[in-house]
């Protein structure tokens, strides 16, 4: 994280009304705050918070959470937007940018049941639940007797759900779990080798006006330099395969060592339960920016893989 300093500034977050996005925006306000800058919250409801009765891809996908955000920047009635990177579109609206990438929570998937510690302990059928087409086709592969239902609403809905007995067992972000100190709802975090991350899970994206030169330089001591590489790759493999949310795509890059190692995998939902993956590796230096655009071409070239193996 940088810690260049800047002029104090008077910001307005917008932010939907969630626990968890509350709790990401005032994560960011205090972080500003402490940098001297005077931060207020603006909380909306986004479409994708009101459409519960359908899953994401079918109703609009990923831009239902950002939408009314980005409105109320391009109208100037707040300066930022904080989003869950994984519920950002690939490619934002002219006029808008992705001004900061903060340090990463954990980006695994989490295994949340009040009865099952563990997945392999399902019986077979057994019913878990999931709107994500990437969870469903890597639970899939893993376990291809289980009956997948859909899951849709905030985290604590989703809970509630699951307490209700409509479920065996759900897979939440472990991220989400975490920052809303619900760790103990988590009985197994999934290895990346078990069930691969979505593009920029667990990182946070902040949205700005393109013409917001004051309010990037205000973000810049919060960026991460390694967690916004390796979303950048991941991100790149999702834009390059048409990524949304009717998308059964996973994208998961680490960066150790200097070396940013991208891996992807596709299934087919209504096809077999087979897994189509592939991988890169190269050296980069994270503290340059211009090594975004190389990892564009990594996650560009991971996606000629996946095509060439069958993947649409």
């Amino acid at each position: 994280m940088s810690t260049a300093s800047t002029s104090p500034v008077s910001l307005t977050i917008a932010t939907r009304e969630s626990r968890l996005a509350m709790w990401q925006a005032e994560h960011v306000q205090a972080l500003l705050q402490a940098q001297g800058h005077s931060v207020a919250l603006l909380g909306m409801t986004t479409q994708g918070d009101q459409i519960l009765d359908r899953s994401l891809s079918k109703v609009g996908g990923k831009g239902l959470f950002v939408k009314e955000l980005e409105v109320a920047l391009e109208e100037g009635r707040a300066n930022l937007a904080v989003h869950s990177l994984k519920d950002v579109p690939m490619d934002l609206p002219e006029g808008f940018e992705l001004a900061c990438v903060m340090a990463r929570e954990d980006p695994r998937d989490a295994w949340v049941s009040s009865t099952y510690a563990h997945l392999n302990d399902l019986p077979q059928g057994a019913v878990v639940g999931t709107s994500s087409l990437r969870r469903t086709v890597l639970l899939r592969a893993l376990r291809p007797d289980l009956k997948i239902e859909p899951l849709r609403g905030n985290l604590d809905t989703r809970l509630r759900k699951l307490d209700e007995g409509q479920y065996d067992g759900i897979v939440l972000a472990a991220a989400g779990l975490k920052r809303l100190g619900m760790g103990e709802r988590i009985r197994h975090i999934f290895e990346t080798t078990e069930m691969l991350p979505a593009a920029g899970q667990g990182a946070l994206g902040i949205e700005v006006r393109s013409n917001s030169a004051d309010v990037a330089q205000a973000l810049a001591p919060l960026a991460d330099a390694a967690s916004w590489l390796t979303v950048t790759a991941e991100r790149a493999v999702s834009r390059a395969m048409g990524g949304s949310c009717s998308m059964p795509l996973a994208a998961h890059a680490t960066l150790t060592d200097g070396v940013l190692h991208l891996q992807a995998a596709w299934g087919d939902p209504s096809g077999a339960p087979v897994l189509l993956r592939a991988e890169v590796k190269q050296a980069l230096d994270a503290t340059d920016p211009k090594s975004r655009d190389a990892a564009n071409l990594l996650g560009e070239s991971v996606a000629i893989q996946l095509r060439a193996q069958g993947a649409h």
